[in-house]
């Protein structure tokens, strides 16, 4: 009864206040919109009190950190007993300069590396090869052979840091060659800690770097969960990643829905290997973007970990807690960065970054001001690092476990997402699943409809873009941007014709045939590629071996 009689106090006065104090403001002043929306277009309410939070409990809708539903956090002391590991993005020309950076970010304080590579090593060709004239090197650094992959590691002590690899389609290969380079430090693969993205479908639904068609791409993909399960123990095996969902145009909510749907089809896949799921289910690893409406991404993190902790343990009978734990990585908004006025780019990493921090990401990268134009330079990449460790040092928010956790908004905004991701996931499930999804184009469909909405905001300004479609003013472009110099292609044919010339052929040749006969098997292919690899094929005749096999996938265009 007491309980009934502060409702129903709350809601007599806001009535009152709507009536007596708001009324007569409204009547004078219009609100600057008629509608504010989140980018889910769910309403964004004037005002949010306990009334809005409907039925929920504390207990099973929040819980305390570290344990079910991991709402507020998947560790029970969080950034007061450790901060997020502050992992920059880099990568670019040869192996030789991209070392160099990672040294630098080291030496600046960051605590655990991420290797971008180009786009010939994402997509399984060789420098050498005619698809990947004028790629070599530009996005990415480029990765022939476990002789590159030594170099890009020279003076990093493997045993002593985790390592984040971008890389999809040959995953596989390059986790091959990153074992085999730990190997040759001194490091058993079972002392290796890191994360392969290894997330094949979103590929297909946003990206398209791509190459085997899905039903093969996901055997390699369970091939590489068994495998690192037994050799390579504290190894995350894939991060399951919104960030590109994102970039594509999606909203939060999407984000989240169609994250989670596939990697509720990693984990159907793994069972269907015949693994149990708790035997990988605690390796499994998430990577979601940090945009710019703050309190919808602080909401939007809470939402993922809460909805996934459900579908482990209900869905899939996980009994380890372990397995029920979201923990994700976070990088801001790439496609929030502007060419104009490029240092209030500054400001839009911090707000994201600080969204990913309150959110209880793991680990973070943090753009740079000047990526709308060019790979980042040194002084930007500072300057994003230090954005970190402001935030982490002086800014207090790590002092507290969840601190926005409570709110009555955010709290609202956490279950509003939850509640259109569940719907999402049950659309796909009616559809049998992501691949059948993806086949019909409806995920994309999704993506591209949310995509023409934004763009149309902006256009009508009723989405400002700070220097680009309001407080516009006449810059020039910005000095000293970085340029990959037009050499390295050339310099890293020559090294991969020397590396052909001097190594044992007969071996390679044996070892690229068992490569071929897994493949057309049942066999585990990551031994296969690992024995390759130490015999220093190429990343491109290993692609080659399997794409014979497996064919190629091509993609269906949306409209």
């Amino acid at each position: 009864m007491a309980g009934k009689r502060r409702k129903g106090g709350l809601q007599e006065a806001r009535e009152r206040w709507e009536r007596d104090i708001l009324a007569p403001v409204m009547s004078k002043s219009r609100e600057r919109r008629p509608r504010f929306e989140s980018t889910s277009g769910e309403e964004v309410r004037r005002l949010y009190t306990p009334e809005d939070l409907g039925s929920f409990d504390y207990l099973r809708d929040a819980g305390f950190p570290g344990e079910f539903p991991f709402t507020r956090g998947v560790q029970p002391t969080m950034f007061r007993g450790r901060l997020w590991t502050m992992r920059q993005y880099a990568g670019f020309g040869d192996a030789k300069e991209s070392n160099r950076r990672y040294r630098y970010l080291l030496d600046n304080g960051q605590t655990g590396l991420s290797v971008a590579f180009d786009l010939p090593t994402q997509m399984g060709y060789d420098s050498d090869a005619p698809m990947s004239f004028g790629e070599v090197g530009k996005v990415g650094v480029a990765i022939d052979s476990l002789e590159d992959m030594e170099l890009l590691f020279h003076r990093i002590p493997l045993g002593m840091v985790s390592t984040s690899m971008t890389i999809n389609s040959t995953a596989a290969i390059l986790l091959a060659m990153y074992i085999a380079v730990g190997e040759k430090q001194g490091v058993a693969a079972a002392a290796l800690n890191g994360t392969l993205q290894n997330d094949i479908l979103k590929e297909y639904i946003a990206r398209g770097t791509y190459i085997f068609p899905p039903a093969p791409s996901m055997r390699i993909i369970t091939d590489i969960f068994a495998f690192c399960k037994d050799a390579v123990p504290r190894w995350n095996t894939i991060s399951i990643s919104g960030y590109h969902i994102r970039e594509a145009g999606s909203t939060a909510a999407q984000e989240v829905a169609f994250t989670l749907a596939n990697g509720i089809a990693y984990v159907q896949a793994a069972i269907d290997a015949g693994m149990s799921v708790d035997s990988f289910a605690s390796r499994l690893a998430f990577f979601f973007n940090a945009h710019n409406n703050f309190l919808e991404e602080v909401a939007k993190f809470r939402a993922a970990r809460r909805l996934w902790a459900g579908i482990m343990r209900d869905r899939f009978g996980a009994k380890d807690p372990r397995s029920w734990m979201l923990r994700f990585h976070t990088q801001t908004a790439g496609s929030s960065l502007t060419a104009q006025q490029p240092d209030n780019n500054i400001v839009r990493v911090t707000i994201q970054a600080l969204s990913a921090v309150l959110g209880g990401t793991q680990s973070l990268h943090t753009n740079s001001r000047d990526e709308a134009l060019s790979l980042p330079t040194e002084a930007s990449v500072r300057i994003a690092l230090r954005t970190q460790q402001l935030i982490a040092h002086e800014s207090g928010v790590a002092d507290t476990i969840d601190p926005l956790g409570g709110s009555w908004c955010v709290e609202a905004l956490t279950t509003g997402i939850e509640r259109e991701a569940r719907e999402y996931i049950a659309r796909i499930d009616r559809m049998g699943g992501v691949i059948p999804a993806v086949d019909s184009g409806y995920i994309q469909k999704e993506i591209q409809d949310a995509a023409y909405r934004y763009q149309l905001q902006v256009e009508r300004k009723e989405q400002v873009v700070v220097g680009v479609n309001d407080f516009v003013a006449q810059e020039g472009k910005p000095g000293n941007l970085l340029k990959v110099d037009p050499r390295v292609e050339k310099d890293q044919r020559k090294r991969l014709a020397a590396l052909r010339k001097r190594r044992d052929g007969a071996a390679v040749r044996a070892a690229l045939g068992k490569i071929e006969s897994a493949c057309r098997g049942k066999v585990n292919v990551m031994g296969p590629i690992l024995s390759a690899v130490r015999a220093y094929a190429t990343l491109g005749e290993i692609s080659d071996v399997m794409r014979s096999v497996f064919g190629t996938h091509r993609g269906k265009a949306t409209v």
